[in-house]
């Protein structure tokens, strides 16, 4: 991010420890400072008394090694008050910067399983049946925050020049297929079985990186790919509230989301040459897609004939829905957000470790928040599509830093 959050008040809290070396300092200057007036006012009467010029010379050159000598034990007590210093702020600074490594991996993690349970919670709970709808409503509010943040001035986003649409719009109907296949399978398939059935999609996108651009992957790689496949078959087969129609949406899905992500290398030098900057950052994809995806959105509510559901259903005239499907808005650009405070605070290798652990509370709170049937033969494939997963992000470290 361009600016580093701080907490909340951080700055604002003294620092006992600083303030005593502060005041430790301040005696030590005020106690050689009445040394040297000493010193001179000594120096002073005995040169006053010393007629011979001789004996003047032996008192100057006696005197100026005792002022040298006081020089220099002022120059070591400020040097180890300085030492100290430097070690206190030293320490205060890496203490800071831990709290905000804490403190960022909590936000994204917070911000991310909120969002899947609260989709969840929107298409199942409320039996919400308008899964387009939900994410153009999303994609609004991301369009309205971002616009507004970009206006006055908080973030910079490129602007949405005919150019860069022509070169991002095959991009965009992926994404918008992405978004909408992901909440046809949510409405149908538990969280936890999402999470792991998503695995398949670092499969398909191993298999592109390995056609297209010629990239040859580890073993290591490979092993964690083939128990990825592994625990998603044995999950789906001991799956008690096994649903076709869901797990068709999902596999579509899979697909999707590779083709988005390969397909994003290519296009994404294309985007930069075309921009006024050269540059094309994450605000900026998050503006161009969202705004993108709201003509294309409409047109598909019309093809999959949600709006006479909209007109019919009386979920639009509870208040509390509303402010259930504006924060599912405001916590999928939050995963924005947070996603680049992250990195920005610890590093890709921390982010990539800390998102595959993540999913192991989020299948467990999506077992739990909404009773799912299940099997200690499915749990057991669940949690083995999870290590799985932290395995693959793992290996995919290890062959980062060798090549």
């Amino acid at each position: 991010m361009a600016s580093r959050v701080m907490p909340q008040g951080a700055q604002d809290i003294p620092d006992p420890v600083f303030e005593r070396q502060l005041i430790i300092d301040t005696s030590k200057v005020n106690r050689n400072a009445e040394r040297g007036g000493f010193t001179n006012r000594e120096q002073n009467g005995v040169i006053d008394q010393v007629s011979s010029p001789l004996r003047r010379d032996i008192v100057n050159r006696s005197l100026s090694a005792v002022k040298s000598f006081g020089n220099d034990d002022i120059d070591l007590e400020g040097g180890d008050a300085e030492k100290d210093r430097d070690k206190t702020i030293r320490g205060s600074r890496i203490v800071k910067v831990r709290n905000q490594a804490v403190l960022s991996g909590l936000a994204y993690c917070i911000s991310s399983c909120s969002m899947i349970l609260i989709n969840k919670f929107v298409l199942s709970s409320y039996n919400f049946n308008a899964g387009i709808s939900l994410m153009l409503y999303q994609n609004l509010v991301s369009v309205i925050i971002v616009s507004i943040l970009s206006l006055v001035g908080v973030i910079s986003t490129e602007p949405l020049t005919w150019r860069l649409i022509r070169v991002w719009l095959p991009v965009n109907f992926i994404f918008v297929g992405m978004l909408i296949t992901s909440m046809f399978s949510l409405k149908y398939i538990n969280v936890a079985m999402v999470t792991v059935l998503k695995n398949v999609t670092n499969v398909i996108t191993a298999l592109g990186e390995m056609y297209l651009f010629k990239k040859h992957h580890e073993s290591r790689v490979w092993a964690a790919l083939f128990l990825m496949i592994v625990s998603a078959i044995s999950g789906g087969i001991t799956d008690l509230s096994f649903h076709a129609v869901g797990y068709s949406w999902q596999i579509i899905n899979c697909f999707l989301t590779a083709s988005y992500s390969l397909t994003l290398r290519r296009v994404m030098d294309t985007a930069k040459q075309v921009t006024k900057s050269g540059n094309l950052n994450e605000f900026s994809m998050v503006l161009l897609n969202n705004t993108l995806s709201l003509p294309l959105g409409i047109l598909l509510i019309f093809v999959f004939n949600e709006v006479d559901y909209l007109l019919t259903t009386p979920l639009l005239r509870m208040p509390m829905f509303w402010l259930v499907i504006t924060a599912s808005g405001f916590l999928g650009l939050a995963i924005s957000f947070t996603s680049m405070w992250f990195l920005h605070e610890t590093g890709a290798t921390t982010y990539s470790l800390v998102g595959s652990l993540n999913k192991i509370p989020l299948s467990v709170a999506g077992i739990l928040l909404f009773n799912v049937p299940t099997s200690l033969q499915n749990f057991t494939s669940i949690l083995f599509g999870l290590l799985a997963g932290v395995f693959f992000a793992k290996a995919k470290m290890r062959e980062k830093s060798q090549s």
